[in-house]
């Protein structure tokens, strides 16, 4: 079978799909006044990265006089920061932990859509030469990882599985990019990271080879959610109910077309389609509505930081407001 596909090809099959059904729709109705909508993303938007190469969303939007400016993060910490300040209407996918800091600060945010578990999209890793071959053997080891990201959930719950907490490691708080550089040279012990940056120090490893110590599977469910400001969701559910439409439609496309996803993000990630498409394997893209029963896991993880003395007080993850998409 031959996979080759242009990225001109792969933009064509995702047109395809009847998306533009949805926000023509929609409009019928809808409030018209002009309004320009910020939304903020990082690089492990895939679905948001999709629908901006694409140019899906403006042209959907366009019907309910809403044009689109985009804004990108390292990480979802600084992201949701923004949107709590009124700096963006919209935040792209963000890991299950990063909301709850964001509700520790008072930030009035509304659940747009979460996308159901991924598990094995990040992980623990050691360079393939390292004596650590286990979880209890990082005491006292220093371990580098993007704070509030999922994946500081998923050492919290690692070293307690095997029997230690946080005080029992060093942490260093740097950017996958930050974390790359400082895995490689040495200067941390492990690193924690999700995809696609696991791919890529798994696929393009550089100097060191990459072992797994861990992944979130048992562990850690690693779901991730839209997220807008309560004000913006009140205002303009129109422009919401498009954007959920068309994750939803996005998130079906990559994985019934994996190899053309891959080649479709390459240009946009700056990486080579066959670590896009292991990337891309490990994370469901799944969009569904968040429903109040969906959210005990927010409960575990704003409990666990906060035991961790990392959140300054005790939050009730469940007290958030939804979005309901078919409303």
């Amino acid at each position: 079978m031959n996979y080759a596909i242009s990225r001109r090809t792969a933009i064509a099959t995702l047109g395809a799909l009847g998306v533009a059904g949805a926000g023509v729709a929609l409009a019928q109705g809808s409030v018209t006044r002009p309004v320009t909508v910020r939304l903020g993303y990082q690089k492990s938007s895939t679905l948001i990265a999709v629908l901006k190469v694409q140019g899906t969303l403006e042209k959907q939007l366009a019907p309910l006089n809403a044009a689109l400016r985009w804004h990108e993060f390292t990480s979802g910490l600084p992201l949701l920061e923004a949107l709590n300040l009124d700096n963006l209407d919209i935040s792209a996918d963000v890991a299950d932990t990063v909301p709850v800091f964001a509700q520790a600060a008072g930030a009035d945010l509304t659940f747009v859509a979460q996308e159901a578990p991924s598990p094995a999209a990040q992980a623990i890793v050691v360079r393939e030469d390292s004596p650590i071959r286990s979880v209890a053997d990082l005491k006292g080891k220093k371990i580098g990882f993007a704070k509030a990201a999922g994946v500081h959930y998923l050492l919290i719950a690692a070293l307690d599985k095997a029997g230690l907490s946080f005080k029992d490691i060093e942490p260093a708080y740097l950017t996958p990019a930050d974390g790359r550089a400082a895995f490689e040279k040495g200067a941390i012990d492990a690193w924690v990271v999700w995809d696609p940056f696991l791919s890529a120090a798994q696929r393009q490893p550089g100097q060191s080879k990459v072992r797994v110590l861990a992944d979130g599977t048992g562990i850690a469910s690693y779901q991730r959610y839209y997220l807008a400001g309560s004000k913006f969701a009140k205002a303009r559910p129109d422009v919401l109910r498009v954007v959920y439409a068309q994750l939803e439609k996005t998130g079906q496309w990559v994985k019934q077309n994996p190899k053309e996803a891959a080649v479709l993000l390459a240009p946009v990630w700056g990486l080579d389609a066959a670590t896009i498409e292991q990337a891309n394997s490990r994370r469901s893209y799944v969009v569904r509505p968040v429903v109040a029963e969906g959210l005990a896991e927010q409960q575990r993880i704003a409990d666990a930081f906060f035991a961790e003395k990392l959140l300054p007080r005790k939050i009730n993850a469940l007290n958030v407001a939804l979005f309901k998409p078919g409303a």
